[in-house]
């Protein structure tokens, strides 16, 4: 089913505000959401970038062209859609920008509780805006691209890559991405010291714990980062690099594919939201791909905040669990299988 956002995309071609491009169009569609139509009579056919996992299995399900970044030049159209990430949508444009013709269009949608309207402000102070129309709670606004790359570089020097405590490099629209986690300090901070064998950091984000699994526990024989944000992963590799012992990265839905590693331990600060309210089901699905994973007799170690009910759910996956740590907004858990 198509968010709202979605449907403001695509509302100005099907309204004829805008004209629906024909086969020899060549259209890229960033920040691609599953679930979108196509107005009647769209005939060009769309490269579509995502690199959230979930959102990637079910666009490459419905026979679209999809990769988790972008290729290609010189498109005659770019779609973008825009989410509550302010940064990565500014980024996302210069991509759009970046990858099209000069003098092609670039429209862009979003939702007005995601600020939508702010990002149409802070482009037209750099680009001017051909038209606008609001539907479905949110805006759409378009613009043509310009013959010269400043807009694009100005997003991009607005938008830079952060060196988080000088040790790791993150960008805008990643978790924590200018910070460390508050949750993920506090388990690091609680790492028992003889963590050994094979581990497997789930929701690895851009590398901190994994990299203060390396540090900390020197019998770690191989650690696996499994990450569902595609240039969170990317980041990863390069701040794991020369650190870890054998490592191993994979781009993975935790909540739909199976893994088919065993460790002797895992390691998580997994989500829990997936929109603005809390959902506890996503990390109640990743303490029961937490359990399969593990070597009978393996260990979960995992951060959450205080108030999440997960202990009925190690109750039911595990052999034992305990609580190690605790503070003002996160305890640490641990559970035997």
């Amino acid at each position: 089913m198509a968010t709202d956002s979605l449907k403001t995309l695509f509302h100005p071609f099907a309204a004829g505000d805008l004209d629906l491009p024909d086969r020899n169009v060549r259209v890229l569609f960033l920040g691609a959401e599953p679930g979108f139509r196509l107005p009647e009579g769209w005939a060009a056919p769309i490269h579509i970038v995502q690199g959230f996992r979930p959102d990637f299995r079910a666009l490459e399900r419905s026979d679209l062209t999809v990769t988790p970044r972008a290729e290609g030049e010189g498109y005659d159209l770019a779609l973008v859609l825009s989410g509550r990430h302010r940064g990565r949508n500014e980024l996302n444009v210069a991509e759009a920008i970046e990858r099209t013709r000069a003098g092609a269009l670039i429209a862009v949608a979003g939702a007005r509780d995601d600020g939508i309207a702010s990002l149409r402000k802070r482009l037209g102070s750099l680009v001017e805006i051909e038209g606008s129309l609001p539907k479905y709670h949110g805006l759409a606004f378009w613009f043509r691209r310009p013959a010269e790359d400043g807009v694009a570089s100005a997003l991009r020097d607005a938008n830079p890559a952060v060196r988080v405590e000088n040790r790791f490099l993150a960008a805008p629209g990643m978790f924590s991405y200018d910070r460390i986690d508050a949750g993920s300090r506090l388990l690091a901070r609680n790492l028992p010291g003889d963590l050994a064998g094979a581990v497997g950091d789930f929701c690895a984000g851009w590398g901190y714990l994994a990299a203060e699994i390396a540090r900390q526990c020197p019998a770690v024989s191989a650690l696996d980062l499994y990450e569902a944000d595609f240039e969170a992963l990317e980041a990863a590799k390069g701040n794991l690099q020369g650190i870890a012992p054998k490592t191993a990265f994979f781009w993975h839905d935790l909540l739909a594919e199976p893994v088919e590693r065993r460790y002797d331990a895992v390691v998580m600060n997994p989500p829990f939201h997936k929109g603005r309210a809390a959902e506890p089901d996503i990390g109640a699905g990743m303490i029961r791909a937490a359990a399969k994973a593990l070597k009978p007799g393996g260990r979960l170690l995992m951060v959450a905040n205080r108030q999440l009910p997960y202990e009925p759910v190690l109750a039911e996956a595990f052999s034992s669990q305990t609580e190690i740590a605790r503070d003002a907004a996160f305890k640490v858990l641990s559970a035997r299988r």
